[in-house]
């Protein structure tokens, strides 16, 4: 009799959450802030090359063929030198209009880009099915990756439980930061039961006064997540964020 092997199916939510973002080409990382990344792709420095496109490109196959961190580096890497995007160069700032040094390509900055773009799609993907199935287990529970590079305050969140519809999780759902490996675990009334658990109560926040130095707008950020990551990417940017990234999108 034929052996049947089972391969995972592609994370269909992720892979429809990412493409249906726009994409955006940006200076800084902070040109767009917070859920504004839930609803725009793009690279910081991608202003004036002609790479986003095949960033994005190996970003989807990353999410809906499961490539690994290695073959987006050897797709991407060849074709970004060949483009000059690498290196350290001089770039022009488009909103200051000032000439600065900065990191194009490097292996560390295409491991941060597939890092970051990857784990909120698949945050996002996993919300969708979270959302679907709360009412038969309406608990989530923050969970780390157990070892000596978990943050310290990730590590003292590690096991909390609260409700779907806490609103922590709005500003909490990981990953919470660059390189953040947190995640969560839906979890029913019998399955905390079984494992000896209850739901709790959300740790306290206190939020801080950030200056965005590309807009200068004072951000109110949660403590515990870096700053432009206190945002579940999982919940639908609402149509007044639509209407922010049109007008930027057309500003650039």
């Amino acid at each position: 009799m034929a052996r049947v092997e089972l391969q995972p199916l592609p994370p269909e939510e992720a892979i429809a959450f990412f493409r249906a973002k726009h994409a955006l080409r940006s200076f800084d990382w902070g040109d767009l802030w917070q859920a504004e990344h839930a609803a725009a792709f793009t690279v910081a420095k991608s202003v004036g090359f002609d790479i986003l496109t095949d960033i994005r490109g190996a970003v989807d196959a990353a999410i809906a063929d499961g490539s690994t961190l290695r073959d987006f580096r050897q797709r991407l890497e060849p074709t970004l030198r060949k483009k000059g995007w690498w290196g350290r160069q001089e770039v022009i700032d488009p909103v200051t209009g000032e000439a600065r040094q900065a990191t194009l390509g490097t292996p560390r900055r295409l491991q941060a880009i597939f890092r970051a773009n990857v784990r909120t799609a698949y945050a996002a993907g996993q919300w969708e099915r979270i959302e679907r199935a709360k009412a038969a287990r309406p608990y989530l529970m923050y969970v780390t990756a157990g070892d000596e590079r978990v943050r310290d305050q990730h590590r003292q969140w590690d096991g909390i439980v609260l409700p779907v519809d806490d609103p922590w999780w709005q500003t909490h759902r990981p990953p919470n930061g660059w390189g953040c490996r947190c995640g969560v675990v839906q979890l029913s009334q019998r399955e905390l039961e079984r494992r000896g658990l209850q739901a709790g109560e959300a740790p306290p926040v206190a939020t801080r006064g950030r200056s965005n130095p590309r807009s200068g707008v004072v951000e109110q950020e949660p403590g515990g997540s870096e700053p432009g990551w206190a945002y579940n990417p999982g919940v639908a940017p609402g149509a007044q964020l639509g209407r922010v990234l049109a007008d930027k999108i057309a500003a650039m």
